[in-house]
């Protein structure tokens, strides 16, 4: 048996949301995070299916009418949820042999935060109502969140130790026994733990999807920190230092690009929020990327179009989104070529 984990800018078949509702935390500013949803769902659609669960369709399927979505690239699973953040909840897709095997890893809302109850069964669900067709669908009996770890297809991880190690998921495992289940699970040969970095207003303890992307060509995506009076400096630029000593699996160091810092964001209470453009979206012929009214947000676009040659940038104002502590990649999970019927 040969396992890999696709990278995810390899061919997709669609993208998975979990749409907003008023039984989550999004009552208070549910109409405008409503509105980030559909113009995901909208740029997503443009270029491959969207998946979407939500308790209740109807409403979905208005919005995205009067959105004018094309609802030929939409299909709608009626479900109940806590909450949005697909990424870390929705299914992660390996190649078995070359065939698609969905892996149902467990999810507690990083490390028993909040209820996840009706997310954790997501995944299940979806494959009983006949959402992956034929693809198999296996419970490994880990807790792993998608956001906890980056792949570039070729057997290569990279994750931080923060999250992985976090003693309420899998408390009986260590760093050892993490690595074997997840070479076993995702057919990973070579690991790269980061010990630093970190987003204030950040609840996943340092989920690599925040921080650092791996990206085609041997390249490493970043957030770097320049102000030095920022909270963040200390621990960003020791992540930084961390990924100029990262080697390949052939030994070889990766090509490094810094993405901008954006000015601070806070909520009402005054709590600071993790804005970061490290949380991009990659499908097929795009990059979806976080935007956040700031004057670094077209800089951060252009470096992405430089890294991604020939796919359209897509920004997406996801202001509303970190009011809630997640961004742009957070609530999507993409489902690689072959898992759709």
């Amino acid at each position: 048996m040969q396992r890999r984990l696709p990278a995810e800018w390899e061919p997709q078949d669609g993208v998975l949301l979990a749409w907003p509702h008023a039984d989550s935390d999004w009552r208070d500013n549910l109409e405008a995070v409503q509105q980030v949803f559909m113009a995901i769902a909208a740029a997503i659609s443009r270029f491959e299916p969207v998946l979407i669960v939500a308790p209740d369709t109807e409403p979905v399927r208005h919005q995205l009418i009067g959105a004018k979505v094309d609802l030929e690239r939409i299909r709608l699973f009626q479900l109940p949820t806590n909450d949005t953040w697909a990424r870390d909840f929705g299914p992660i897709t390996v190649l078995e042999n070359g065939s698609p095997l969905i892996l149902d890893f467990g999810f507690n809302a990083w490390g028993l935060k909040f209820a996840a109850d009706l997310d954790n069964l997501i995944t299940g669900r979806l494959a009983h109502l006949g959402a992956f067709g034929a693809t198999p669908v296996r419970v490994p009996g880990l807790i792993l969140e998608g956001g906890s770890i980056e792949s570039d297809g070729a057997g290569t991880l990279l994750t931080t130790r923060a999250c992985l190690l976090s003693p309420n998921r899998n408390p009986h495992l260590d760093q050892g026994g993490i690595e074997r289940i997840l070479a076993e699970q995702l057919g990973v040969r070579h690991f790269l733990w980061l010990n630093h970095g970190v987003l204030a207003g950040d609840d996943t303890d340092a989920h690599i999807d925040t921080l650092a992307r791996l990206c085609p060509s041997e390249t490493i995506v970043y957030v770097r920190c320049d102000d030095e009076q920022d909270e963040h400096y200390p621990a960003l630029a020791a992540m930084e230092a961390e990924l100029r000593n990262l080697r390949t699996h052939w030994g070889q160091p990766y090509r490094l690009v810094a993405l901008p810092w954006p000015r601070p964001c806070y909520a009402e209470d005054g709590h600071r929020l993790p804005a970061t453009y490290a949380n991009f979206l990659i499908v097929n012929g795009a990059v979806l990327v976080p935007t956040y009214n700031d004057p670094q947000d077209a800089a951060a676009m252009n470096i992405l179009a430089d890294v991604f040659p020939g796919r359209e940038i897509i920004g997406i104002d996801c202001c509303p989104l970190i009011a809630q502590h997640g961004s742009l990649h957070c609530v999507t999970m993409q489902l690689p070529q072959g898992v759709l019927p």
